[in-house]
């Protein structure tokens, strides 16, 4: 089983909002998991999609074999905070219970279909990702090697 240092939580990093999140996530919840934009990722080489990504937050780690597995939305969050310090970790706890997530996905999903209108978003959030990739010519090439950002050898599925 993986550590959570072998960790990734990964985000959209082409929605301001989500970018925001991030960054508070960053600051005031340490972590030893690494926090990415999925676009600037081998997406492939964690095991998810562009569309899985796109979705909700995710969070890989690997399994005994090393092939990653994650979760996401609610879950992805309530893996992370667990993976933080001990206060971070009760409040990751309570989110994990299962009335408590049944109960935040459909938040989470709200808060997804609306990241434009929320504090920090801009119109590119509420773009599909296959239009905002096609009209941004500004990112930066993303790593080829999952390996790069986690530090661990993930096998491909």
């Amino acid at each position: 089983m993986s550590t959570p240092a072998q960790a990734v939580f990964l985000y959209d990093g082409d929605c301001a909002f989500c970018s925001s999140c991030a960054r508070f996530l960053t600051r005031r919840v340490p972590t030893p998991a690494t926090v990415a934009a999925w676009q600037r990722v081998d997406i492939a080489a964690l095991g998810v999609t562009g569309a899985e990504c796109d979705t909700a937050v995710q969070w890989i780690t690997a399994d005994a074999t090393g092939r990653p597995t994650h979760v996401s939305g609610p879950a992805a969050i309530a893996a992370l905070l667990r993976s933080s310090t001990p206060a971070w970790r009760v409040l990751g706890r309570l989110l994990a219970v299962r009335p408590v997530l049944a109960a935040a996905g459909p938040v989470y999903r709200l808060v997804a279909r609306n990241r434009d209108r929320m504090p920090g978003g801009t119109a590119a959030c509420a773009l599909p990702q296959a239009e905002r990739a096609a009209t941004d010519t500004t990112r930066p090439p993303t790593l080829s090697n999952a390996s790069a950002i986690t530090g661990i050898g993930l096998k491909r599925p």
